[in-house]
């Protein structure tokens, strides 16, 4: 449910973080939320976000916590990106030269997976998305995505990776080029997390991100990325 809230000791179960420490950021104004009959309550889309614009200061322990969080813990040693990243989805190289064309040629990737029923409107939220915050991170990488859940726009979860030949504007800190798109539609929240989750892994892996630049092809993408998710340490 996209507007789903949760109380204090929910969001800490979701986040697999300390309630205190989550109150003590809710406290400072650092965590988006508010008090409702003096109790904490946290909208998940807001948290999502929010997650995801810290997601480049989280180290291994933090993503791989994030990684298996819910009331079944997901192992963390079986690959997640490359089961829901089909080749079809991959250009390699992106044809787009501005972050306008990068948005809607990832969202074309993702409509070759049958999961995209309305890509308009994804196409959509995904801009509006940038425009609350640019997904471009340090090393020029960005993973665009919808804020929340749209179950009339996509079906199962997608990934959509496109690689730019040159690094285009995206928004990144200090004027950095990013060439390197990762595009996730996420069926639900828990998903949502733990995908974003085992991307910010792969990419603390060193070598990862100079490996998807050398792969020429999608095959050759698709593989990297299904060895470095087998390479990474288990939990």
């Amino acid at each position: 449910m996209p507007n789903q809230t949760m109380d204090l000791q929910e969001l800490a179960a979701y986040l697999q973080r300390d309630a205190r420490y989550l109150h003590k950021l809710a406290s400072r104004g650092h965590l988006p939320g508010r008090k409702v009959g003096g109790e904490w309550r946290f909208t998940v889309a807001e948290i999502n976000h929010w997650i995801s614009m810290k997601l480049p200061e989280y180290g291994e322990d933090e993503l791989t916590a994030l990684e298996s969080s819910g009331a079944v813990p997901a192992a963390t040693d079986e690959p997640v990106i490359a089961p829901l990243l089909a080749e079809a989805c991959i250009a390699v190289p992106l044809e787009a030269r501005t972050k306008n064309s990068a948005l809607r040629e990832l969202v074309h990737l993702a409509e070759q997976s049958w999961q995209v029923y309305d890509a308009e409107a994804i196409l959509s939220a995904i801009t509006q998305r940038e425009e609350m915050g640019t997904t471009a991170m340090p090393g020029g990488v960005a993973i665009p995505h919808i804020h929340r859940p749209m179950p009339n726009a996509v079906g199962e979860t997608v990934l959509a990776y496109g690689r730019t030949l040159s690094g285009i504007p995206f928004g990144a800190d200090l004027g950095q080029l990013t060439d390197i798109f990762f595009l996730l539609l996420s069926h639900d929240n828990r998903t949502h997390l733990r995908v974003l989750a085992r991307l910010g892994r792969l990419l603390l892996q060193p070598g990862f991100v100079d490996n998807l630049r050398a792969a020429a092809t999608p095959a050759d993408t698709w593989q990297v990325i299904d060895a470095a998710e087998r390479e990474l340490p288990s939990a």
